[in-house]
């Protein structure tokens, strides 16, 4: 982000001694200024100014990231998952937003992975990408070395690559969570900035809509021991399957070290709610939904909104081709028009794979007409290399899927 934030203690030059309190912290005479920044200091960065040598290791172990096998959607075909049936109720207790979490689908470019969590996660650091978590349920309070959020349905959280955090989900509700994993930075659209980075009139949406973490947030803050010894889940590049392994560090303090901090890098959160749909006297293809864009992958959502208002408007989409592309649709809240009699439901992901048609199911065109607003909610990713099956997707699909224009026409 080229949105400038500060918050804390930083000194009024970079670079330069920022002093602890005579009666300071036992880290030494000086915080400790760390430059966390993308693309070998070409690109977006902060300074974050710590207590503690923030390189400091105290002991190392192997994690298991659990099962991240793949196998490839062959024959080709399109497919639904019902990601509700993926967790049990007397799973969600002992589940967290870490290490619980379910493939569904991945590539070398991205992880779409489920998870319905009740307990709290271990502090956690994605070293390979960053992090797109989309709640579609349920409440959290997310801890970082920026800050702290409060998330609930319908809110984004952007996590950059490498930053330390953990999810506290709120007891009243189990926490459901979709989470999409980058092997890339993610960011708004090109299209929707300025060469110097600010939101352009044509955005759906604009500084004023992003939340920034409240911080600074220090061990005490919320109630822990500066001093205390603590594991750090790091997920990172390796042998493993889809070249990902895991590490745990003990560090010998606190993660939550930071006195100030300034910069354009950080998390921030973005709720659907706000993002304001574009539309149009005929059907808008789908990059005006656009909201986030990765390495070979781009993020959509499709939010309420009044639809075609041409007088011989088909509403739902028509018939397509994704000859550069892989579509998954993950339904969360409402009707969504175009997949009425074909199984789908809240809840449901469906992947519609390059060199195979798709579009609307039998009657919905017809059922669509002079329909003049749309209560749907649904969150899209377009990858741009083919995407394999996850053990959580092959594990909650329904074979049906793939027949259901053909069941549906017979049965109109």
């Amino acid at each position: 982000m080229a949105y400038y934030r500060s918050q804390g203690s930083v000194p009024p030059k970079r670079h330069t001694r920022h002093p602890q309190p005579e009666q300071g912290y036992r880290g030494g005479p000086y915080f400790y200024e760390e430059l966390m920044g993308a693309e070998g200091f070409s690109s977006d960065s902060s300074l974050l100014y710590h207590r503690n040598i923030p390189s400091t290791v105290g002991d190392a172990r192997s994690w298991s990231v659990g099962d991240l096998a793949t196998v490839p959607n062959e024959p080709l075909l399109p497919r639904h998952f019902r990601l509700h049936d993926l967790f049990g109720p007397e799973e969600v207790a002992g589940t967290d937003v870490v290490t619980g979490r379910r493939l569904v689908l991945g590539n070398a470019d991205v992880r779409l992975s489920y998870v319905v969590a009740g307990a709290a996660s271990p502090w956690y650091r994605n070293g390979i990408g960053d992090e797109c978590v989309f709640i579609e349920a349920g409440r959290a309070r997310v801890e970082t070395v920026f800050g702290a959020f409060d998330v609930s349905a319908g809110d984004y959280l952007v996590i950059p690559r490498a930053t330390t955090h953990r999810w506290l989900p709120d007891a009243t509700e189990p926490l459901r969570a979709y989470c999409i994993e980058a092997n890339s930075h993610i960011t708004p659209p090109k299209r929707y900035l300025s060469r110097f980075g600010q939101f352009l009139e044509h955005a759906p949406y604009c500084e004023r809509d992003l939340r920034g973490p409240a911080g600074p947030l220090l061990a005490e803050d919320i109630g822990a021991d500066p001093g205390e010894e603590t594991e750090v889940f790091i997920k990172h590049r390796g042998n493993g399957p889809g070249g990902i392994v895991g590490t745990v560090h003990t560090i010998p303090f606190h993660p939550l070290d930071v006195v100030g901090w300034d910069g354009c890098l950080y998390p921030y959160a973005f709720n659907v709610r706000d993002f304001e749909p574009i539309t149009g006297r005929v059907h808008q293809p789908p990059p005006v939904h656009q909201v986030f864009e990765g390495h070979n992958f781009v993020i959509c959502n499709f939010v309420p909104r009044k639809v075609d208002y041409h007088p011989l408007a088909i509403p739902v989409p028509y018939y397509h081709s994704n000859v550069d592309s892989d579509e998954v649709m993950f339904y969360v809240a409402g009707n969504y028009e175009a997949r009425k009699g074909s199984g789908i439901g809240l809840g449901s992901v469906s992947l519609h794979p390059g060199g195979h048609v798709h579009g609307p199911q039998p009657g919905a065109i017809e059922n669509s007409i002079g329909v003049e607003f749309f209560d749907e909610l649904a969150v899209m990713v377009d990858t741009f290399r083919p995407l394999e099956l996850g053990p959580g997707g092959r594990a909650v699909e329904d074979p049906a899927y793939a027949r259901s224009w053909r069941r549906s026409s017979a049965s109109a």
